[in-house]
């Protein structure tokens, strides 16, 4: 979510789907030529609507202005699967699973500027598939799929803890996916094997989950990603009830079903 407009990675067709919820419109994005899409898979759009896409069709990160045209791509050395991306400041954060490193490039130019990753094997802050991100001031979220853990370190790489483990009780894990966290750093994390989110607090303390098996709308199939965003409840604040009011909203994406985005708030009673 940026300004307004939502950006959807669409596997299938190829794309970028942007809802501009501000103008009520549906836009396929699917540039030509250089810039072709292969096998989009995250997608992160700056302040300025810079956008960076995931392509691990291509093993690439393509940059687009805010025209929406193509500006270059960055690519790692070796195999290159860049599962997540996340803009922190003046950086551009990416996962690559296959190598077990987390790159750190220069937004503007894509400069490879750093890597995370140095823990060795059996070491508590190894990275065994990293797979999903979510980076706030302090702290990198990492979910690591390979270890059915989100794994938390500063913005140096030292790790500091982990939050579940693998298992099929309450606050553990089958197939994390994506990871965001809201302003009270309550941890938000998508499983699509149980197809529902877990919200932990700070301690990693298990507070609550949502969705569940698809039989109806809210219920999830298959999720992959979940986006906390506070900055357009405007757009959705109309279905609230009067008696609420809205706080945040939490956005997951679905990889099939009838629902493949679901929309829910995080609501407070009105004083």
């Amino acid at each position: 979510m940026r300004n307004g407009k939502m950006y959807i990675c669409d596997v299938g067709l190829e794309m970028i789907e942007i809802v501009d919820l501000k103008k009520q419109k549906w836009i396929n994005f699917s540039p030509s030529g250089a810039g072709a899409l292969k096998n989009p898979l995250a997608v992160a759009v700056d302040s300025n609507e810079t956008m960076y896409i995931g392509d691990v069709g291509r093993h690439e990160v393509l940059m687009f202005d805010s025209a929406r045209h193509f500006v270059k791509a960055v690519k790692d050395t070796g195999d290159f699967k860049p599962t997540d991306i996340v803009i922190s400041g003046n950086e551009l954060w990416v996962t690559n699973p296959v190598n077990h490193k987390i790159n750190i490039y220069n937004k503007k130019t894509l400069e490879l500027v750093n890597t995370m990753g140095q823990y060795e094997q059996g070491d508590d802050g190894h990275l065994y598939s990293p797979y999903n991100l979510f980076v706030d001031d302090e702290r990198v979220y990492v979910t690591d799929f390979g270890d059915f853990k989100i794994k938390i370190f500063d913005k140096a790489g030292k790790y500091l803890s982990s939050v579940g483990s693998y298992g099929t009780s309450v606050g553990q894990f089958v197939r994390p996916k994506g990871i965001a966290c809201d302003r009270d750093e309550n941890l938000f994390v998508v499983d699509a094997g149980f197809e529902n989110v877990q919200i932990f607090n700070r301690d990693g303390r298990l507070l609550m989950f949502f969705g569940g098996t698809y039989k109806d709308h809210g219920d999830m199939w298959l999720p992959q990603r979940v986006t906390v965003d506070y900055d357009n409840l405007k757009y959705f604040a109309p279905y609230v009830d009067p008696a609420f009011e809205l706080k945040y909203l939490i956005i997951v994406c679905n990889q099939f079903g009838p629902d493949k985005v679901n929309i829910y708030g995080a609501i407070s009673p009105r004083k």
